[in-house]
């Protein structure tokens, strides 16, 4: 790992270090500690998702014509400045746009971070770059929650004020970071990347089938897992197996010890396989952890059965979450035309972020009183995963599917320059 891509890691890590601190304690901050009320919560956390919606599109086009550096700047201190303005947000139309805010500055964070490694890896080691950076983010979420747990207290609102003054701290330190990257044939900051390899835009992507396809089984992938974390699953654990607030905290826990025991035995074995069949065996995990979760819930066993069941649910989601890091993000940048990286990863971002809208929204009634359909639809989405990936892998061609076939070779140019690739 060069240079530039240690300190890529470094700062996307940190990062996810500040946005640790805040993000389980939303809700509990604006509802009761700023007494604004559950309504309120609501409003201020769709606030946030609303953001990432509204930027996102453009956000491709721009990191494709700056480059992802300045773009990355620029989304840290706007993030930086939503983190404040929540600390001191005591009226809602206040939180709402300091939500909104952080909202916007975080969701543009992931594109021009994942186009940044693309730039300083080769097709030979993106993969394990991008495992490495879905290790490092969930590790430093972890760690940041679980020492802003130990500061939160629910009777001092300027306890709140530390955590989000910390998280804007780590956005700046991003910035800072990232200012240092030399980027292999990287433009310098402020310069445009040539528009000749920016042509096509949008339309040019969804002629891409095989791009259109990922898209679709991204949906599904984002909305029968990550959709359901803390909506609808979490809801059917109490509503249906008995579930207790502590023990959700295990199960969460759980889900991040897996990836992070699991991340890099899990990259020897899913590196010289196909892409197309890795997410495929991720569908049939994930089903396996959905029927945990309906023996969990309607098998009528006993409560220590039920909590074992849970927690082995959320484990399993960590496994396959292990196996898709260093295969999704790798193709979505395969598949982009030279020039096109930082829409491609926008878009799909875009997608995810779709997801994890209609997820909780679907997921979170049917988790908390229909207990059997919300299983036995996700035991389905979990099956379609399966099936789209498959198709997936006939639209591919045999690099794409599988990187190792190319040894040392350079057989798909993802850096902005067509003449070289960048071997960083």
């Amino acid at each position: 790992m060069g240079a530039a891509m240690r300190r890529i890691q470094v700062g996307s890590a940190l990062s996810a270090f500040g946005i640790g601190f805040t993000v389980p304690f939303l809700y509990v901050y604006v509802a009761e500690v700023r007494g604004l009320g559950a309504s309120a919560a609501g409003i201020v956390l769709a606030a946030f998702a609303m953001a990432a919606l509204v930027v996102l599109p453009f956000t491709g086009r721009a990191i494709d014509r700056r480059g992802p550096l300045p773009v990355l700047v620029a989304a840290s201190l706007v993030a930086s400045v939503g983190a404040v303005g929540l600390g001191f947000a005591t009226y809602e139309p206040a939180a709402i746009v300091a939500a909104a805010v952080l909202g916007a500055g975080t969701a543009v964070l992931q594109p021009a971070l994942a186009t940044m490694i693309v730039w300083c890896s080769s097709p030979e080691t993106r993969t394990r770059s991008f495992a490495t950076q879905f290790f490092l983010q969930n590790l430093g979420l972890g760690i940041g929650g679980l020492i802003g747990g130990q500061i939160v207290d629910e009777t001092r609102p300027d306890s709140f004020l530390l955590l989000f003054s910390i998280e804007a701290v780590m956005f700046l330190v991003l910035a800072g970071i990232v200012l240092t990257v030399r980027m292999p044939q990287a433009p310098a900051l402020g310069d445009a990347v040539p528009k000749g390899e920016s042509k096509g835009g949008m339309r040019a992507l969804l002629g891409n089938r095989a791009m259109v396809q990922l898209c679709v089984l991204g949906f599904v992938l984002f909305f029968a897992c990550y959709g359901q974390f803390e909506s609808g699953l979490s809801a059917y654990g109490v509503e249906a197996a008995g579930i207790s607030a502590s023990t959700l905290g295990i199960a969460l826990a759980a889900n991040t010890a897996m990836i992070v025991v699991a991340q890099f035995a899990v990259l020897k074995l899913v590196e010289r396989r196909k892409r197309s069949r890795v997410i495929a065996a991720v569908g049939l995990i994930w089903t396996v952890a959905w029927l945990f979760a309906g023996y969990a819930g309607v098998g009528h066993g006993s409560q220590a059965m039920a909590t074992a069941a849970f927690i082995s649910t959320y484990a399993l989601f960590g496994l396959g979450e292990s196996m898709l890091s260093p295969t999704v993000a790798p193709l979505v940048a395969d598949l982009a035309p030279a020039g096109m990286v930082g829409s491609y990863n926008s878009a799909f971002a875009l997608v995810k972020q779709l997801a994890l809208a209609v997820g909780p929204a679907v997921g979170g009634p049917m988790g908390a009183a229909l207990h059997g359909p919300y299983i036995v639809t996700f035991v389905l989405f979990s099956l379609a995963i399966t099936v789209l990936a498959l198709r997936l892998g006939k639209r591919l061609t045999p690099v794409q599917d599988q990187p190792s076939l190319a040894g040392s070779r350079v057989v798909m140019q993802s850096s902005p320059e067509p003449a070289t690739a960048a071997s960083g």
